[in-house]
């Protein structure tokens, strides 16, 4: 008997007892499928916080802030520095910064202002002072109209480019390139202010000249982009701040590998402008929720692998249960066999086929099982997750062929006993079996 009828023997046993090999399988069919489920909706996961990292600034790309507070050994206490970031360090690190692509100087205020359009209506929201290489850096798309200009800086004009949903929310969903919006902030009158205080609520009008494509809403710190005005820096440092000051500096180098390393050099440069302080700013690294995000990742699918191995190490003993079962069950056919010249080899072939085949059809199964779990939970997490739009499906072949691969070593060696007690049996002994 060849391994060909080997195998097919091994396939007619397991055909004539179909709910025992199926029950057998169990083991098989739930280790796969939970694993390649779990490493599925992980990698959705994965998958989203990329895709946020590239449409807030990608992954080659870091902040530095001016923090409130700095850590001094093991606490944190209130920072009393008098240094601050201004245009100028821009420039200083862009020409001394080697490994630096650009720099986004930005005065961010994420809420607390009132947006009024000209018809009347009007929303809370944020607004930005930016330079038009906040464009390139996002790879942001115009909407219509254009965006912030190097001569709306130097000019400090009165200008903004809008989020999509502010065509709505101030528009009604007409064309605003030409009109204008007003920027209500301070404190303003209020329920219960006394007379004597002072209002010190503020009003500047902008003209709109540009609206981005949508963005949408940021899962890590719930920014809304599609929400805000954005204006030149210069226009807002004039007519806002009223100083020369800078909150935050994005910055991109020139490749992912460079990222730390041109957070030194950033360092170093701001060291040299600002009387050998580093201390005064904090760096933030979009790489570092990608990075931590890609370690949670690897120690989830070792859980899960070592998880799936416990699974399908008891799915093996309860295979080879069965196989010894089938052994006893079937000794005189085995007897009769090896009395018309089957050979050891030609049983230990058959037996070892047959657990195999059982153990492959698990593992084959369990990839459906996995497949059916992971599709399911992404449709469900799109429907009821509301911080992304769609949770992406993600199915890793990489995986599928392991999970087949470990499962047929699981049928091997699990099934190498009994196949050696029945190629084993003595004929003549075998044959007088009742």
């Amino acid at each position: 008997m060849n391994l060909a009828e080997s195998i097919a023997a091994g396939a007619s046993a397991l055909s004539s007892n179909k709910l025992r090999s199926l029950l057998t399988m169990l083991g098989i069919i739930i280790g796969v499928g939970s694993v390649l489920a779990m490493i599925s909706v992980g990698d959705g996961a994965k998958a989203i916080v990329m895709e946020e990292a590239n449409r807030f600034g990608g992954a080659d790309q870091f902040s530095l802030y001016r923090s409130s507070r700095i850590r001094k050994g093991n606490r944190w206490i209130r920072n009393r520095s008098k240094e601050y970031f201004t245009y100028d360090d821009v420039l200083a690190i862009e020409a001394e910064a080697p490994s630096v692509e650009m720099v986004v100087p930005r005065i961010p205020v994420w809420g607390g202002a009132t947006i009024q359009g000209e018809n009347g209506n009007e929303i809370k929201a944020g607004y930005h002072g930016i330079t038009p290489t906040l464009q390139t850096s996002m790879d942001w798309d115009l909407h219509s109209g254009r965006f912030i200009t190097d001569e709306d800086i130097q000019n400090k004009v009165r200008v903004c480019v809008i989020g999509f949903k502010l065509i709505d929310e101030l528009f009604l969903g007409q064309d605003p390139i030409g009109k204008q919006v007003k920027i209500v902030y301070g404190t303003g009158y209020r329920p219960g202010r006394h007379s004597d205080e002072e209002d010190t609520r503020r009003l500047e009008r902008l003209t709109v000249v540009g609206v981005m494509t949508p963005r949408g809403t940021s899962i890590r710190y719930g920014w809304d982009m599609d929400n805000h005005v954005f204006m030149p820096l210069t226009t807002m440092q004039d007519r806002f701040t009223g100083s020369d000051r800078v909150t935050m500096l994005s910055v991109q180098a020139k490749s992912v590998d460079l990222v730390y390393q041109a957070a030194e050099e950033v360092k170093t440069v701001m060291r040299k402008y600002h009387n050998g302080e580093d201390e005064f700013f904090r760096v933030r690294f979009t790489v570092e929720s990608v990075g931590t995000l890609d370690r949670i990742s690897k120690v989830l699918q070792i859980t899960l692998s070592v998880i799936a191995f416990v699974s399908l190490v008891v799915g093996g003993i309860g295979i080879m249960n069965m196989m010894l079962v089938s052994v006893n069950e079937r000794t005189r056919e085995i007897g009769l066999r090896k009395a018309i010249g089957a050979k050891q080899g030609d049983i230990l072939f058959q037996f070892l086929a047959e657990s195999t085949t059982m153990c492959s059809i698990g593992g084959g199964f369990g990839v459906l099982l996995g497949f059916g779990i992971g599709y399911g939970v992404s449709r469900l997490a799109s429907r009821f997750v509301t911080i992304v739009d769609q949770w992406p499906f993600v199915f890793a072949v990489e995986w599928v062929g392991i999970s087949l691969v470990f499962s047929a070593m699981i049928g091997i060696g699990f099934g190498l006993y009994p196949a050696f007690r029945a190629a084993n049996l003595q004929p003549v002994e075998a044959l007088r079996t009742e």
